[in-house]
């Protein structure tokens, strides 16, 4: 039995001098916290943190709420002429290209104009030669003596009836055979009167003639160089250097896409929501990735009656050409603009159980807050009741929260 006693005793020494080497060691370590690194605070911290569950928040803030309507579409553009020829002749020169931009007043075609050149020529001879025998005639005693008091008095009222009815007639208070009757008495009184005696001399020497044929003569050979009317690029070429052509053949397309037009269709119901000035959104099929932004230029006053759709024509500006004719576009028009109203963002909107909810930052947690929505589009929704301005959104990674996570804001 004395045996077990000193095993016991044994036991006993093992276990004090355990507990004297824990007071020893581990426990002047724990009563003395300045032993731990900085490091080691510094990567338990940051376990800490990691802990985190990382959120991107918003504000919830006050602006103005536009509604838009979705519309397909098709570019067009208001400056586009088939460019034809006046005159008949030979292509002496083509001086463009298929595709190629030329500026107004730029010479596009010139055609043989030698024989409008002749004609010309004998036109101004045949004038000189007809106002030589005008001043003959004039300088021989053809010319009457001036007017008396009289008829100078008569031309005098003549004219006032004229100029009266004239006024008349512009403002609707008369009828044209009125006007038109006024007008005949007064170029006989300045006939009767001698006034208008050397027009008359002119006329019947053949003088008005011959100047009108010298006009006509300028006007074919000028229209011999075909020039730009306006600023553009050439397509459909349809000629070629030395081809004879006829006055009215078809020479190419003249078009300016640096400003492009969408027709865009809405329907009878939503036409009341379109105002001249408002913005929009265009999408092309061609650049399904890029936005283009518009403006409505005019509505036009017509409906279709088969299909009860209204054309909103919409302006947008062009500059690198890369919208072209017969595009077909999705607009986006501003329909319903409402001011000052509580807004976030669509994304931070969660559906539970049939609510609608967001998640709101408060003191380093996520707080869950049903909302009541208002009116909405694609971005933001108006929030009529649950969030109040300024409160911190959670718009990213509140998927898989809970209510009252710890949470960490993350840019």
């Amino acid at each position: 039995m004395i045996f077990p006693k000193k095993i016991l005793v044994s036991i006993l020494v093992v276990i004090l001098a355990g507990i004297l080497v824990y007071f020893l060691f581990f426990r002047s370590d724990t009563e003395n916290p300045g032993n731990v690194s900085s490091q080691e605070t510094a990567e338990l911290t940051k376990k800490q943190e990691d802990m985190l569950l990382p959120v991107k928040v918003t504000s919830a803030k006050r602006g103005t709420l536009v509604i838009k309507l979705k519309v397909p579409g098709e570019a067009v553009t208001d400056k586009k002429i088939i460019m034809k020829a006046e005159v008949s002749g030979v292509v002496k020169s083509l001086n463009v290209e298929e595709s190629q931009h030329v500026k107004k007043g730029d010479l596009l075609v010139e055609l043989d104009d030698r024989e409008y050149r002749l004609e010309l020529e004998r036109a101004k001879a045949s004038r000189l030669r007809v106002l030589s025998e005008f001043l003959v005639e004039k300088r021989f005693g053809l010319e009457e003596e001036s007017a008396s008091n009289v008829n100078r008095h008569r031309i005098q009222e003549a004219k006032e009836d004229y100029e009266r009815a004239s006024e008349l007639y512009q403002k609707g208070l008369i009828y044209k055979k009125d006007f038109e009757k006024a007008s005949s008495q007064y170029e006989l009184a300045l006939i009767e009167s001698g006034e208008k005696k050397e027009e008359i001399l002119a006329v019947s020497k053949g003088l008005t003639q011959a100047e009108v044929d010298v006009k006509r003569a300028q006007i074919k050979m000028e229209k011999t160089k075909i020039r730009a009317t306006f600023s553009g690029i050439i397509t459909d070429i349809k000629i070629l250097p030395q081809e004879h052509l006829t006055s009215g053949r078809e020479l190419f397309t003249l078009v300016n896409i640096s400003q492009i037009q969408v027709q865009a269709k809405v329907i009878e119901s939503e036409i009341s929501k379109m105002k001249v000035g408002r913005e929009v959104d265009l999408k092309f099929s061609a650049f399904p990735e890029k936005s283009f932004k518009g403006r409505v230029k005019a509505i036009s006053p017509i409906i279709d009656p088969e299909d009860r759709i209204c054309k909103v024509i919409i302006k947008v500006a062009n500059p690198e050409e890369k919208i072209k004719p017969g595009m077909h576009a999705e607009a986006e028009i501003a329909a319903d603009i409402h001011e000052d109203r509580l807004l976030v963002p669509q994304e931070a909107i969660l559906l539970r159980a049939g609510r609608k909810l967001v998640f709101v930052v408060e003191d380093g947690l996520a707080k869950w807050r049903y909302i009541e929505v208002g009116l909405e589009n694609e971005n933001y929704a108006e929030v009529l009741e649950g969030v109040r301005e300024e409160e911190l959104v959670i718009i990213e990674g509140h998927f898989t929260l809970a209510h009252d996570a710890r949470v960490r804001i993350v840019q």
